[in-house]
């Protein structure tokens, strides 16, 4: 039998070392963590703020978070499931509802640093470059830095839209048009109108409109909510006009709604978990009710 080499040897496992948990599930990018939470030496313990944004099949999280040893705090959060107050019913997970979460996070984080009648940001949505230059005598805007995760930064991703969302909103973010919609690579322009049309949903309009008359019976499948709630194409650019408007409004987050007194308890699949003196209790009465049954079994 020919010689084999042994790699995995006893050195080789006194040596090796466990990755974080975080990367053993896939859920976080270290390498890019460390690139956004680190801090200058010179700027102390200040907050290095991030705007974290994650994707899921029902909803878009916005948040401001930033970075501590004991981990990561948040400063505040605005939710896509929190548009309906606003007008937004439908489609809420749309490059459209993306831009609309964040700028209700934007909005949401001024008026809780006190920043929102300094820092407005820009109504006058054309899709195109904007930046929030500071003003004189006056704070500096809120910076921080786009926090994607584990999303492809392609071209014209969703990420990209609560960032211009939060731009527009009045939040200093560093970044470019290279990764909007309506950026040509080839050309290495960028046509803001289609931008635009993005962020009022007209990019879903068009499609509809082009559904309704290519297959009737596919649109009143695919865009039946649509349909039930009375929302037509022409109506898109209204409705997030109107949206955008009611944010800027009022960005607070809603109150809690209280428990009711009566309202039942919820089903336990597991026992109550005792304290140490009912545990102590519980082994008392199981070693009398024993020695019970010692005695009785010598009295027979």
């Amino acid at each position: 039998m020919a010689f084999v080499k042994v790699v995995k040897n006893k050195a080789y496992f006194k040596r090796y070392q466990v990755k974080s948990k975080r990367r053993r599930q896939g859920k976080t990018d270290f390498y890019a963590r460390h690139a956004l939470i680190h801090q200058d030496k010179n700027k102390y313990n200040t907050p290095k703020y991030r705007l974290i944004v994650r994707i899921t099949n029902k909803d878009i999280i916005c948040q401001i978070a930033y970075a501590r040893i004991e981990g990561d705090y948040i400063v505040s959060t605005a939710y896509a499931h929190e548009l309906p107050r606003y007008g937004v019913k439908l489609g809420l997970t749309n490059y459209a509802a993306a831009y609309c979460t964040g700028l209700l996070l934007a909005r949401r984080t001024l008026q809780k640093h006190k920043l929102d009648e300094i820092y407005k940001g820009t109504t006058e949505i054309t899709g195109g470059e904007f930046e929030n230059e500071p003003v004189d005598g006056q704070k500096r805007p809120f910076r921080c830095y786009l926090d994607v995760g584990l999303a492809r930064t392609t071209t014209g991703a969703k990420v990209f839209g609560a960032l211009k969302g939060a731009v527009d909103g009045g939040l200093d973010i560093p970044h470019s048009t290279r990764r909007f919609p309506g950026y040509s690579r080839e050309g290495k322009k960028f046509n803001a109108d289609v931008h635009r049309q993005h962020i009022f949903g007209l990019h879903v309009a068009n499609y509809m409109t082009s559904l309704k008359d290519e297959n009737p019976d596919l649109y009143a499948k695919q865009f039946s909510r649509f349909v039930k709630a009375g929302i037509q194409p022409t109506s898109f650019e209204a409705l997030y006009k109107s949206a955008h408007a009611a944010i800027r409004a009022d960005p607070s987050p809603s109150a809690k709604k209280e428990k009711k007194a009566d309202a039942p308890k919820p089903k336990r699949w597991n026992k109550v978990k005792l304290a140490r003196s009912s545990r102590k209790n519980r082994v008392q009465q199981n070693k009398t009710a024993f020695l019970k049954t010692l005695q009785g079994g010598d009295a027979e």
